[in-house]
């Protein structure tokens, strides 16, 4: 079977070397980049890569988020050396990476007129914006531009979640502890995001945009029922404000709106959230991907682990290749064979 891996992630050399200088990537989950070669290292992603047959990538950066490395001026430089060294990777090997996800300094007013450049100038097929910006959320209108220029050129929007140790989980501590910022916090991150943009709105005033929750739509299979008859209720656990004038400005109920996203199969291997995810948005709304490379053995295992994993449930032929290749080229714009 043929797989095109819709999110993994990878740093170009130029912008590798430049962000060893940032502040913002010494402790924490930019430690943990340095740790994984094959985030940086193109000899040691391509040993991983050729352990699997018929395999190709669409790449797109790691963390930390471009915007968390320093003032405007600053992420803008980051922008353009990553998004030029993806076009540069993708150009000298096709054969390796189908496209690549553009990143954006999403600090800076100019984050549109970065996105329309990858677009138009550089043939990014979409792009990768985290869940908040330096802890603003999405819904706000500073953001609304560059939303409105994936829709008009037709290319995608991938979430990634973004949470640190910095958002406490009890309102006595300052801190998250036992990494439950990542474990737990992510997948809240990604779901929190999405419902911002489908309750303030931004589903209908862009209709045509096509957005990807990370990691399967992270909760959101696993929580139907309150995402479903749950929301259908928005307001009746609320007291000072009037959230039913929310559901009336909305144009469908808050499940279709959340049944419109798109979602991969980054769940590091697991069978069950696969099968959840898989039921809640169906064979055209899921791609294959892996996360690659942050697996214990920093490349291949999940990549191995996610193919087992579909190829363990029982599924159409057809359905099996929309997965596993044909949904990401439908969602990328990518040339078919």
């Amino acid at each position: 079977m043929r797989y095109i891996d819709a999110f993994n992630h990878f740093f170009p050399k130029p912008l590798w070397d430049k962000m060893q200088t940032s502040e913002g990537t010494i402790r924490d989950i930019g430690q943990r980049m340095r740790g994984i070669p094959a985030i940086y290292d193109l000899e040691e992603r391509f040993r991983v890569m050729d352990q699997f047959d018929d395999y190709t990538q669409i790449l797109s950066l790691g963390m930390p988020p471009l915007e968390s490395l320093g003032a405007p001026a600053e992420t803008e430089e980051y922008a353009r050396l990553a998004n030029d060294g993806m076009a540069d990777l993708v150009d000298r090997h096709p054969d390796r990476f189908a496209g690549f996800i553009a990143s954006l300094p999403m600090n800076s007013p100019n984050a549109a007129v970065e996105a329309e450049r990858a677009f138009t100038d550089l043939g990014a097929n979409g792009l990768q914006i985290h869940t908040n910006v330096n802890g603003r959320a999405l819904d706000n209108d500073e953001y609304f531009a560059v939303f409105e220029m994936a829709e008009r050129h037709g290319k995608p929007v991938l979430l990634h979640p973004s949470r640190g140790s910095n958002m406490p989980d009890y309102i006595d501590e300052e801190k998250s502890k036992y990494e439950i910022w990542w474990t737990f916090g992510w997948p809240y991150e990604t779901s929190a995001a999405m419902a911002r943009l489908v309750f303030s709105g931004m589903m209908d005033r862009l209709p045509d945009l096509k957005v990807l929750g990370h990691h399967l739509g992270a909760m959101v299979p696993y929580f139907e029922g309150r995402v479903g008859p749950g929301m259908d209720q928005l307001g009746k656990r609320t007291t000072d404000e009037d959230l039913s004038l929310v559901l009336k400005s909305l144009k469908k109920r808050p499940l279709d709106y959340f049944k419109d996203f798109y979602a991969d199969t980054a769940v590091f291997g697991s069978r069950a959230a696969t099968l959840c995810g898989l039921e809640f948005y169906g064979e055209d709304k899921v791609l294959f991907a892996s996360d690659s490379p942050f697996d214990p053995e920093r490349g291949p295992g999940y990549i191995r682990d996610t193919i087992k994993v579909l190829e363990s449930i029982e599924m159409s032929p057809e359905a099996r290749e929309k997965i596993s290749y044909r949904n990401a080229q439908d969602f990328f714009g990518l040339k078919k064979d």
